[in-house]
């Protein structure tokens, strides 16, 4: 029986106060990005006033289809695409799996072969991979040591039986940004349909959907601060798209289930004041990241950064090699103190596996096994990273005493 004496938060205090009164750093913006004031503010003042089915036909309908429209109208501005070719989802990796859906039905039926990059997100390589049992060819490509796929890779790759290529605009991982711009037009040229996740990129890098020439592009909520569960899928307008399941109402028949107004109308809130801060927010993280480097030098034996001096990198991901000390055992480390990190994307907590897109660039198992990332956001601060390279610095005399006393044994 639910006890409706006391608030739920009161009820569940203990689980919402694990730390107490303990400040966590969190360096884990990659992953998720708490949810903004003005987000917050937006999804209960929405959830109060446009709570109705967006598809309805009396006032509150109307109330509700008015805020979803011109959210759709401010979230295409933002990525440089027309309004009508925005479509609402349940997230990025829904929207992922949509945009490949969508593409492959509009293709003609003798194109049967994929081609994409080898550090795709894991919904869209896992999706991928499925679609080999159904008859579809599928071209992983690897990049290069610094995550970089060329356009000449990508081109030699394509026979006349591609019918999509999907390559992410930057990686979650080590943050390399791809040319999508030059890929796009490559595609375009050669008729072949063209699909960018964007989910990393979005907020802190300029999107320009139609300048690229993409035909489907992927985004996410609670990247940009808005509230999870909430994403979009940006379809090429001047394609008349038949959609994946016939008959649906919302979205254009897009996307099945009513539409989530509050959410979307928080999500386009936060993402239109993290675009309009984006600049001046980039200069600032790239700062505090050469900061953090120039800390790190007293451990340059022991820890290498990833893709340090090369440039097109998100200036919100680093990625570290510490040497001889596993990643996980240096996120608990880092946890411990009241640090959050990650050694790798959240997709792929629990698996004792290396990741793949770390693996494509060339690194060992064992490298890649000893990585860490530590991601940015908007409430970062030099102190922030002053205390992880503490951590790290710790770590590393600690391993080295343990192996020093070791070796006097």
């Amino acid at each position: 029986m639910i006890d409706v004496d006391k608030p739920f938060y009161e009820k569940n205090k203990q689980s919402f106060d694990l730390r107490g009164d303990q400040n966590v750093i969190y360096l884990d913006y990659a992953s998720t990005a708490p949810i903004s004031d003005e987000a917050l503010h937006v999804f209960v003042q929405a959830s109060k006033q446009a709570f109705a089915n967006s598809n309805s036909l009396h006032d509150e309908g109307d109330l509700a289809r008015t805020i979803l429209e011109a959210c759709r109208k401010q979230l295409a501005e933002l990525i440089g695409g027309y309004p009508s070719g925005i479509y609402f989802t349940g997230g990025g990796s829904e929207s992922n799996v949509l945009a490949i859906e969508m593409l492959l039905k509009n293709s003609p039926k003798h194109k049967n072969h994929i081609v994409a990059s080898a550090m795709e997100h894991s919904s869209i390589y896992n999706y991928l991979k499925s679609l080999e049992h159904t008859g579809y060819e599928i071209t992983f490509l690897l990049p290069d040591k610094h995550g970089k796929l060329h356009v000449d890779t990508i081109r030699s790759s394509l026979i006349n039986r591609t019918a999509l290529v999907s390559i992410q605009h930057a990686n979650s991982e080590i943050g390399c940004i791809q040319n999508v711009k030059e890929i796009g037009h490559l595609l375009h040229d050669k008729s072949v349909y063209f699909h960018s996740d964007c989910v990393q990129s979005f907020g802190k890098i300029p999107i320009e959907a139609e300048l690229w020439k993409a035909d489907a592009i992927s985004l996410s909520s609670h990247k940009v601060y808005g509230p999870k569960g909430v994403g979009s899928l940006y379809l090429n307008s001047r394609v008349n798209w038949q959609p994946v399941i016939p008959g649906g109402t919302h979205e254009n028949g897009v996307r099945a289930g009513t539409v989530n107004v509050p959410g979307i109308a928080a999500f386009v809130a936060a993402a239109k004041t993290q675009c309009t801060v984006m600049q001046e927010e980039n200069i600032r993280l790239e700062s505090l990241k050469h900061a953090f480097f120039a800390k790190l030098e007293a451990y340059r034996e022991h820890v290498h950064i990833i893709n340090k001096d090369i440039e097109n990198q998100l200036p919100t991901i680093i990625g570290l090699i510490v040497r001889g000390i596993e990643g996980q055992y240096m996120l608990l480390e880092s946890n411990r103190r009241g640090v959050a990190i990650s050694t790798g994307t959240a997709c792929q907590i629990g698996m004792q596996t290396p990741s793949k897109a770390l693996l494509s660039t060339g690194l060992t198992k064992d490298e890649a096994l000893q990585y860490i990332r530590i991601s940015t956001g908007k409430q970062t601060n030099a102190a922030d990273l002053d205390a992880m390279a503490e951590i790290i610095g710790k770590a590393i005399k600690e391993r080295y005493s343990e192996r020093t006393e070791s070796l006097h044994e």
